[in-house]
């Protein structure tokens, strides 16, 4: 069953995203299905086939799930206009109806962990359209899973920003049930083996992380992973309509969606039947190290961003302080200049030390010496070599992360402040001119850190937007 034409329903999600990914590393034969194919075609690989259709209409089902062997749903209607659970419900049905049509071998599906008699409409929901889909008659193995840890999953994005910006957190009881978080590698590894599971039955399996905590556990758990100190007090009641305004207010889930995940945390969300560990290899991770995986990916996917394309793809609307990237901060300017690629970037590297950064030099040197006293290096390091720079340099305060010749060069901060920084130019040919990307990217240590980044919000319009405009007359001039 492993070898045949896969559709993927939901592949512009979260965790559709990341299994295509693997799937198309694999050189597996892959079909998408997608409401809007057109932005879908851009971020496949060549081979990966993206048709258009959507659940809610059965019309246009037929064509995707032909010659179709397993059909993987991963299909939410969260954040539709009307009763999110009608939606996917009529969604299951008109999927399940149509792959029985198809003659599809297997279903597999991803649903959410919970039991007992008071489900939360949101765990009801999730597992009805599994009732659905095994109803069918076509088989169809599902999973069911808690939380995901992973930057960008719904949950762990909850979290972060719960953490990240509230020094002290009242917490209601929600926050005490227990749980067993995944982390999404591990949700990943479950899926690719449903599609290659021996035997034509139906099944359910739990599947979670090797750790049962609470929902306070994470939280706190985050906070020692990036260094935070946070403070908790328990209240007796909180509703969920209340927890979900609020959830609206500092996180980037929408009111709405949080008051459905919120009403879903008054059940337990563990295993209790581990069939999944006697039935499939993966050995998930537990909560600290697949919270520090999240952590660590997030933070090599970020460095691996070219901000050429993420700020183009992302549109040219701004957001007032710097765009936000996930957690992070991002000023990012632009400039075309009259010359090569290697005259554009001679300045760059040539940028620090002696040469200094080309605007505001009193502004560099007024944060040096706050450095210094705060303990950091400040300005004293200087550069090695006054022309040519390679990884591991120091360039004053900062350090050289990466460095292309004549396209790239990144740096890391090393001074003193509450959070993370990297400044980064990129230059790239267009036509007989040249383009220079500059761009500046904070990722603040909790409240402390934002406020920080917005308090000198006007120097770095001044600092930021001068320097771009000084590397290009220095481009001109060589």
């Amino acid at each position: 069953m492993s070898g045949g034409r896969i559709l993927l329903a939901g592949a512009t999600g979260y965790v559709g995203g990341r299994l295509l990914e693997v799937l198309e590393q694999e050189g597996r034969t892959v079909r998408c299905l997608a409401r809007r194919p057109d932005q879908l075609r851009a971020r496949v690989r060549p081979g990966t086939e993206v048709v258009a259709g959507d659940v809610q209409d059965p019309a246009s089902l037929a064509t995707a799930l032909a010659d179709v062997d397993c059909a993987v749903y991963l299909v939410h209607s969260m954040e539709s206009a009307g009763s999110f659970e009608e939606a996917d419900r009529i969604g299951a049905r008109n999927f399940a109806a149509a792959a029985r049509a198809a003659g599809v071998r297997r279903l597999i599906y991803l649903g959410g962990l919970g039991g007992g008699d008071d489900l939360s409409s949101h765990l009801d929901s999730r597992h009805e359209v599994g009732r659905i889909l095994r109803d069918s008659g076509v088989p169809t193995i599902e999973l069911r899973a808690a939380i995901i840890l992973g930057s960008g999953s719904a949950s762990f994005e909850m979290i972060r920003a719960l953490v990240e910006t509230l020094p002290v957190m009242i917490t209601p009881r929600w926050v005490a049930t227990p749980t067993q978080p995944i982390g999404i590698e591990d949700v990943i590894a479950y899926l690719r083996e449903a599609l290659a599971l021996p035997g034509d039955e139906s099944a359910v399996y739990e599947i979670g992380g090797k750790d049962q905590v609470s929902y306070g556990e994470l939280m706190r758990e985050y906070a020692r992973q990036r260094g935070l100190r946070r403070f908790f007090i328990s209240v007796p009641v909180l509703t969920p309509r209340l927890s979900s305004l609020w959830l609206g207010l500092v996180t980037p889930v929408y009111a709405r969606v949080g008051r459905a995940m919120v009403d879903g945390l008054k059940n337990e969300t563990i295993v209790r039947d581990d069939r999944a560990l006697r039935t499939f290899t993966v050995r998930p991770l537990g909560m600290r190290q697949a919270m520090a995986r999240a952590l660590a990916n997030e933070d090599r996917e970020f460095a691996a961003t070219r901000w050429s394309d993420a700020l183009s793809v992302a549109g040219r609307k701004a957001s007032w302080g710097g765009r936000p990237f996930g957690a992070r901060l991002v000023d990012a300017r632009r400039i075309e200049v009259a010359c090569t690629p290697a005259q554009a970037f001679r300045p760059i590297r040539r940028i620090g030390g002696n040469t200094g950064w080309y605007h505001a030099e009193f502004l560099w040197r007024l944060r040096g010496l706050v450095d210094l006293v705060a303990g950091g290096p400040g300005l004293r390091r200087g550069r090695r070599d006054p022309e040519q720079v390679r990884p591991g340099d120091t360039l004053d305060f900062w350090r050289v992360e990466s460095v292309e010749p004549d396209h790239l060069l990144r740096l890391a901060a090393e001074m003193r402040m509450p959070g993370r920084a990297w400044l980064q130019f990129e230059v790239e040919p267009h036509a007989d001119r040249s383009i220079i990307h500059q761009t500046a990217i904070f990722d603040p240590a909790g409240l402390l850190g934002k406020l920080y980044w917005y308090s000198l919000w006007p120097l770095h319009q001044y600092l930021f937007g001068g320097m771009i405009r000084a590397l290009a007359r220095a481009a001109r001039a060589a």
